[in-house]
């Protein structure tokens, strides 16, 4: 009986995220922005590589795993910025891997103000592989029997915005064209194959000073996509003497008001270095199923900041 309990959560679990989230997600948004807002590329003025890898769901087996490296630099002059994102993602017996270009401009050149316009194109790679579904679950003679794949391009555009070096906002949509996913010339009435969905981000942030070393920084993640409920990340960090960042978010958009409670650590283990661990506690009725969601990111800029931004609060994270 457990495990059938079991297999209905899993099952419900894998048709929210394939209705509605149908992008890549992580906690830690704040330190990996590039991959949600093109805008992004170039604006930490510094050349930074991150590496995230995230585990979703442990204790279900082929619950999804995700892996993204993302580089982006300034490009000739400070106001046009360039990008990359390659991404995979494990999802059961699907495999999801992404690849992105990303061209930024900073619009106003002000001292204290930058406003970014972006763009982006993606490749992507989507294939399932039925080769590996156990003979059990080999029910359906309509799913093949043998690995599929597809190649999926696309757009997308956004913007991101910062004043005095305090605050950040951006607005964007990675993928705007409905690709069809998969091939099927035999469906019944009434039934139709399956298509991506614009999903659309808005994030914003800021560092209130709070004296003797300690700064805070509340941060918002809101993402959008159709059939699929409003997710809101709303979070609440703590900087410690430009080193340590500590704090936690809460997560709505599943099956309850709060669907998880996530812890964030950062360190700052050299001025051109961090690493960061996020923990996710489940609080949907998958709770008492999975162990939560671990994530754990690198952070490098390739050479040091100088002048104002050498002097920022922490630009590694705020930026």
């Amino acid at each position: 009986m457990k495990k059938v309990i079991l297999s209905l959560c899993f099952f419900a679990a894998l048709i929210e995220w394939s209705l509605g989230q149908q992008q890549h997600h992580y906690t830690q948004f704040m330190f990996n922005k590039l991959p949600f807002n093109p805008a992004y590329a170039g604006a930490r003025g510094v050349p930074t590589v991150t590496a995230i890898y995230r585990n979703q769901w442990m204790g279900f087996e082929g619950a999804p795993q995700s892996f993204l490296a993302s580089f982006n630099t300034p490009f000739i002059t400070p106001r046009v910025g360039m990008g990359i994102v390659l991404s995979h993602l494990a999802l059961g017996l699907n495999r999801d891997i992404i690849g992105s270009l990303s061209y930024s401009y900073d619009m106003v050149s002000h001292n204290k103000l930058s406003f970014r316009g972006g763009l982006m194109g993606t490749v992507r790679s989507l294939s399932i592989d039925f080769t590996k579904a156990r003979p059990g679950e080999q029910f359906d003679q309509s799913i093949g029997s043998e690995l599929e794949n597809q190649f999926l391009l696309n757009v997308g555009a956004g913007i991101y915005m910062t004043y005095d070096n305090r605050f950040y906002a951006g607005f964007s949509a990675p993928r705007i064209y409905a690709n069809t996913i998969g091939n099927n010339d035999n469906l019944p009435q009434g039934f139709q194959t399956a298509r991506e969905f614009q999903h659309f981000y808005g994030m914003a942030g800021a560092v209130l000073p709070l004296g003797d070393g300690l700064n805070l920084m509340p941060a918002l993640f809101a993402k959008y996509v159709k059939n699929a409920p409003l997710d809101l990340d709303v979070n609440l960090n703590m900087e410690i003497n430009e080193k340590f960042i500590t704090g936690f978010s809460c997560r709505t958009g599943g099956d309850k008001l709060i669907e998880t409670i996530n812890l964030i650590v950062f360190w700052q283990a050299h001025r051109q270095f961090g690493i960061g661990v996020a923990y996710d506690f489940s609080l949907s009725n998958i709770r008492d199923y999975t162990t939560g969601s671990i994530e754990v990111l690198l952070q490098a800029d390739l050479r040091a900041a100088s002048g104002k931004r050498q002097k920022m609060s922490n630009p590694r994270f705020f930026m």
